[in-house]
């Protein structure tokens, strides 16, 4: 059953206007607490996604919060622009919400770049669920990408999915990484399973690429490059090290990440005088990441709960063994021969590292080229895109709800209470809007250049310039 699953998630999907080649550009904006400088597999996502939709010639522009000093406007590679708005950060680099105060900032977004889909990412992101709220209130197009899993007990799972189920009653579209992860977001917001598509994460092949040379063969390095947080698992990972490094003399762990996790970590390292064999790395840029997987033999990863898991891809594309746990969308992910799938227990986990680490002393394991010639073509960013661009083309085609069908949708899909409540809250943004329009028509708003898209104009001053250093070389030559 997994195997069919994992071959249906990287056909496009076929049914309805989706099954056309898109013609229509769109003008995309991407929302979310969560990107760059800060580093994980959501940042990295709208990043390669929005990269190849301005390849396929696209307009789309980031929308985030300020990180540090990094605030107002910045231009990435091919003209991709970010907005980093000065909203505060309440709780691990996700925004405080009041669902108001963003409004300002968000619409003048959208006027001056004449967006028309809103595209928003991770359930932890207040300012994704803030930006589809307004976008609605504005008319536009939404779509929601979900990254995570949830629960459905504790109080925090209880208030997420209901915040949720708000923000995506009339949301025209919902995007997960894995089919696990569509069937939680579908129970999780009671949503109509047909208005939910699932779209697979990917790895770009050309940057996490084997070198069995940086390996040191004396060694069995175990790789973890992760958040070190409760939800990735770091107290196993804190069981595992001292059990294996005492029955493996040549056993090492090299750790990349950051997080509260941390001193367990450390407490374990200087409780058993590991200073020599668990190296802490810290936080690392997403340039280094190769740098470290290419030092390992096996890329372990603890999680409690996954989604998708897009290190272990990347791991596996440097040729490295994958021992993960077997939670969440993971067992989709990768063929059964490429991974060891273990429960979330300190003995499954050693059990499976064992197993692998006496491949490894028998020489039984796969090449790490060809390991990485079999996930080159399992997922790409190409692929993802295409398939992210027929959900636009579709929802391009949907209504927007008006207020009134939209208070309804709100009061009958939320419950008597909460719906109740945030159709309220959808009047006074509406009122609020209005405000602002009388205050700031959008017609006398500045209309932003489009670095991107059909207009833009980053490419087409990259060709000039090019042009000029070729009619330069050409010129000395002839002199």
């Amino acid at each position: 059953m997994g195997q069919r699953r994992r071959k249906t998630a990287v056909k496009a999907p076929s049914h309805g206007p989706t099954a056309e080649v898109s013609k229509k550009k769109h003008s995309i904006c991407m929302v979310s607490d969560f990107f760059y400088p800060n580093m994980g597999g959501v940042e990295s996502h709208i990043y390669q996604l929005s990269q190849c939709l301005i390849t396929m010639g696209h307009k789309v522009v980031i929308v985030t919060h300020a990180y540090g000093r990094r605030k107002g406007i910045r231009h990435l590679t091919n003209g991709l622009k970010v907005y980093y708005l000065p909203l505060q950060v309440m709780y691990n680099q996700s925004t405080a919400t009041t669902c108001f105060h963003s409004l300002p900032l968000l619409r003048c977004v959208f006027v001056r770049e004449r967006i028309t889909i809103v595209h928003s990412h991770s359930s932890f992101s207040a300012m994704g669920h803030d930006a589809l709220f307004h976008a609605k209130t504005m008319g536009l197009n939404t779509v929601f990408t979900d990254h995570s899993l949830f629960g459905f007990a504790d109080i925090s799972s209880v208030l997420t999915n209901k915040l949720l189920t708000i923000t995506l009653c009339d949301t025209n579209h919902t995007v997960c990484v894995s089919y696990t992860s569509k069937e939680n977001t579908v129970l999780r917001a009671t949503l109509d399973p047909e208005i939910v598509s699932v779209i697979p994460n990917a790895v770009d092949s050309t940057d996490f690429t084997p070198d069995p040379s940086q390996r040191q063969d004396d060694k069995i390095t175990i790789v973890v490059i992760s958040r070190l947080v409760y939800r990735k698992g770091i107290d196993l990972l804190g069981g595992i090290i001292p059990e294996l490094c005492l029955k493996y003399p040549e056993l090492h762990f090299l750790i990349g990440g950051e997080g509260p996790k941390r001193i367990v970590l450390e407490e374990v390292r200087e409780k058993y005088q590991l200073h020599d064999r668990v190296r802490l790395l810290g936080a690392l840029e997403h340039k280094d990441v190769r740098g470290v997987l290419v030092q390992g033999h096996i890329f372990l990863n603890t999680s409690l709960t996954e989604a998708f898991c897009m290190a272990i891809v990347e791991g596996a594309s440097c040729g490295l063994q994958v021992v993960s746990t077997r939670v969440g969308g993971i067992p989709e992910v990768l063929p059964e021969d490429l991974i060891t799938l273990c429960e979330p227990t300190v003995r499954s986990l050693c059990a499976g590292l064992e197993s692998v680490i006496a491949q490894q002393r028998s020489g039984t394991v796969p090449s790490p080229a060809s390991v990485h010639a079999r996930v080159r073509n399992l997922y790409t960013w190409q692929n993802v895109a295409e398939r992210t661009e027929k959900v636009y083309d579709r929802v391009a085609g949907e209504e927007v709800l008006p207020l009134d069908r939209r208070m309804h949708r709100l009061r009958t899909h939320c419950g008597s209470v909460a719906g109740t409540i945030f159709a309220f809250v959808a009047v006074l943004d509406f009122l609020f809007l209005l405000l602002l329009q009388w205050l700031v028509p959008d017609h006398v708003m500045d209309i932003a250049v489009d670095a991107t898209g059909p207009h833009g104009l980053w490419k087409r001053e990259q060709e000039i310039v090019k042009d000029n250093k070729r009619k330069s070389c050409k010129e000395h030559s002839m002199s």
